[in-house]
């Protein structure tokens, strides 16, 4: 994962599996952008092999990683959360997120159709040099509209998730400062492996079950 392209490629593939399985598994309509998001995120890793076939540098594969890894994930998940809340109380919670994540999105967004991107190699792990302004302001809004959703959801599956992202990003902040991107985006990965759980274990809608179920 990200500490060169063989790994890229191998934890893109398997993650991308993942994704698919818990897709096909997913019950609930509402459930899908979350499901579907280890199916991104594996994608995501497999871009990011190909940058390191070609070195790094600039390119529409460069541009594709950042614009998943930024604006595209800012959005996302808080919005893929806010979907599959059951309660209105989370769903009320996680509508701040969305908009944070949006508002983030959307100068992440401006900063990548402005300012060239460009991938750097640096020993066994990538970084991407956007040169965003006031670049820890879109940081936090960033982990704030992404962990936070998943911590503010309600479900034990999604807080759980919340909490080694979390803890994960911080660890990349400290070891791999001028990587943290790149790094963080690998372990998130990773982390997807909960959502099979959490697809897994989530209940059919009502409409799906057996008649005798509602039975008294």
């Amino acid at each position: 994962m990200c500490w060169s392209a063989t790994a890229d490629l191998v934890a893109g593939a398997a993650i991308a599996s993942v994704g698919a399985a818990c897709v096909i598994r997913t019950r609930r309509a509402q459930d899908l952008p979350l499901a579907a998001l280890p199916l991104l995120l594996g994608v995501h890793q497999l871009v990011e092999a190909q940058i390191w076939h070609m070195g790094g540098g600039t390119g529409a594969a460069t541009v594709t990683w950042a614009v998943i890894a930024l604006p595209v994930l800012a959005v996302w998940v808080p919005v893929g959360v806010w979907c599959a809340a059951s309660r209105r109380a989370a769903r009320r919670r996680v509508t701040a997120l969305v908009a944070v994540g949006a508002l983030t999105a959307a100068f992440l967004a401006h900063g990548l159709a402005t300012r060239p991107v460009r991938a750097e190699i640096r020993g066994h792990t990538m970084a991407y040099v956007i040169g965003l302004p006031r670049a820890e302001l879109l940081v936090a809004g960033y982990l704030i509209a992404t962990v936070g959703a998943l911590l503010l959801s309600g479900d034990r599956w999604l807080t759980g998730l919340g909490v080694l992202a979390g803890a994960g990003a911080l660890v990349c902040w400290l070891l791999w400062r001028l990587e943290f991107v790149s790094t963080w985006c690998a372990l998130a990965a990773v982390c997807s492996l909960v959502l099979y759980g959490w697809v897994s274990r989530r209940p059919a809608p009502r409409s799906a079950l057996p008649a005798d179920t509602y039975r008294s």
